[in-house]
């Protein structure tokens, strides 16, 4: 064997076992809703689920139903999502795959302080969004199939109205893009408490209607029947495990912007409440 021979064979052989090495960690694809990661929390439940497991997740910042698409197409491992029909419709095609809610909290009406549609001075949900109607208030709408989006379409049913033409802006972003645009032109918005309080110093908006039982928000993390054991296990861990912990401890501003799926309390169906 010549020199030049004798090196190209060391060189493969070199190579092929560092491409065989197994003591790389652990990767989990995950696809989550918007909202979790612009509240913040995913930033302290990926480094909580390392330091427990040596896993780590890569996340995906991506309305509900498009996370759901990702999970059923094969694209990633596990999902985080909180649409409860899409939740639903996905599952009836997905048949045996896994479905637990791990946590809620609450969706809010925002809008300008000078809230010229009364919003704060509604009864309800519907009413409120009513009476954003009524004025043809300017609303900005996720328009994404998200969660939130699905919320804001069942509440604009509720109220047999919505704004017209003009008046209902599609941000066709996320949860945090969609809060500052409708701060950016005064507008209305739906969004989930926590990521309002996170963003609460760079945004002109304020909490102006919440605490109905229709804005109640539920969080569910979804397998497919093939998962892998990475993924049940960050399952497992969210459900049942220090995962619970690590969301009823999660504050923004020193209010709690989770609440762990209490374990009394059926959870393996889209539609179950936590109370």
């Amino acid at each position: 064997m010549t020199i030049t021979t004798r090196a190209a064979a060391c060189l493969v052989l070199l190579l092929a076992s560092a491409g065989c090495r197994d003591d790389a960690p652990p990767l989990l694809v995950l696809a989550t809703t918007t909202s979790v990661g612009h509240s913040g929390l995913l930033d302290t439940l990926v480094p909580a689920f390392r330091v427990r497991t040596g896993i780590t997740l890569r996340a995906h910042l991506v309305g509900s139903g498009q996370a759901l698409r990702m999970l059923e197409r094969g694209d990633v491992a596990v999902v985080i999502s909180h649409a409860p029909k899409r939740e639903a419709e996905f599952l009836a095609r997905n048949a045996g795959w896994s479905y637990r809610k791990i946590m809620f909290n609450d969706f809010v009406l925002t809008g300008p302080p000078a809230d010229p549609a009364g919003v704060g001075g509604a009864r309800t949900a519907r009413e409120a969004m009513a009476r954003i109607a009524r004025l043809d208030a300017t609303f900005v709408s996720r328009g994404d199939s998200s969660g939130t989006h699905e919320r804001e379409e069942d509440l604009w049913r509720a109220a047999a109205a919505r704004p017209t033409g003009s008046r209902l802006i599609v941000a066709g972003q996320g949860m945090a893009g969609t809060l500052r645009v409708a701060s950016q032109i005064g507008a209305y918005t739906l969004c989930d408490r926590a990521t309002v309080v996170q963003l609460a110093p760079a945004v002109s908006v304020q909490i102006l209607f919440g605490g109905d039982p229709a804005l109640i928000n539920t969080y569910a993390v979804i397998l497919p029947r093939n998962a892998s054991p990475a993924a049940r296990r960050f399952a497992e861990w969210l459900c049942r495990g220090p995962g619970r912990d690590v969301i009823a401890g999660y504050r923004v501003r020193d209010a709690a912007a989770f609440t762990a799926w209490p374990s009394d309390r059926e959870g393996s169906r889209p539609f179950d409440l936590p109370r």
